[in-house]
């Protein structure tokens, strides 16, 4: 009686076990990256580093006459603790752009570099030290440029990026690139501009991105990777019921097996 029941109930116990597994695969254009894209492809956007306010940034200052350069180039003690006890290392004061664009810079006052570019803000700043330096060169850096990638990769978190340029698919290497279940076609970018937080989409399944403003990230862009489908029918399920089909699966086979 019992062989007979499992006997009964095999082919629509294995159907569903079939079914399920089917319905978990993913195909090629799910997952291949940049599918329609050509051997060769001319970027469209240029990246232009532009400051921000909340960003942290080092300004140095050189010239033939380092007596009279010294005063614009002043310096912190950074402490760390190390196995014979605390040591100090020189580095240069960094500025914060504060909320209205400004920063304050020895001798020379108020500097507006929010909202310039790297060019722009070094050519602002050489021009204010021309009355007390001849010929002066001047190198702005970021010391805060960061991004975060979130959601449906390997390696999520936020990543500090000293060369201050990153593009989306550098982002998504640094996080271990994507999992299988993570949505390529809805690549969401979190970006603040002008005070206001907004939403932009890439589809990382075409060759749209390298024509899109997004291909760069700027400095405090989040990337947030969302689940597919597969993933969200997953999470609806308890995680033991793929354990108990497997074993039911396992079990059938096996009577039916001996009854033959």
């Amino acid at each position: 009686m019992t062989l007979v029941f499992f006997k009964r109930l095999y082919l629509p116990l294995f159907i569903l076990i079939t079914t399920l597994f089917l319905s978990s695969c993913a195909s090629r254009q799910d997952l291949v990256y940049f599918q329609d894209a050509d051997k060769e492809i001319e970027l469209s956007v240029k990246y232009v580093l532009t400051y921000k306010p909340d960003d942290l940034i080092t300004i140095s200052v050189s010239a033939l006459d380092m007596d009279a350069v010294r005063p614009f180039n002043l310096y912190v003690a950074a402490f760390r603790g190390t196995a014979n006890g605390i040591t100090s290392t020189p580095s240069l004061q960094t500025y914060l752009i504060d909320a209205t664009g400004n920063i304050d810079f020895p001798v020379i006052g108020t500097v507006p570099i929010g909202g310039l570019s790297r060019k722009e803000a070094t050519r602002l700043v050489t021009d204010k030290l021309h009355p007390y330096i001849k010929d002066p060169i001047v190198n702005i850096r970021i010391t805060n440029f960061k991004i975060s990638v979130l959601g449906e990769v390997n390696a999520p978190g936020t990543f500090n990026i000293p060369n201050e340029r990153v593009t989306l698919p550098e982002a998504l290497g640094l996080a271990r690139d994507l999992k299988i279940q993570g949505r390529r076609a809805n690549i969401l970018i979190i970006r603040e501009v002008d005070g206001k937080i907004t939403k932009n989409y890439i589809d990382l399944l075409t060759n749209a991105l390298f024509s899109s403003p997004f291909y760069y990230l700027q400095q405090n862009d989040v990337v947030y990777i969302e689940p597919n489908n597969s993933r969200i029918k997953e999470s609806r399920v308890n995680p033991n019921t793929s354990i108990f089909l497997s074993s039911v699966s396992i079990l059938i086979s096996l009577l039916a097996i001996l009854t033959l």
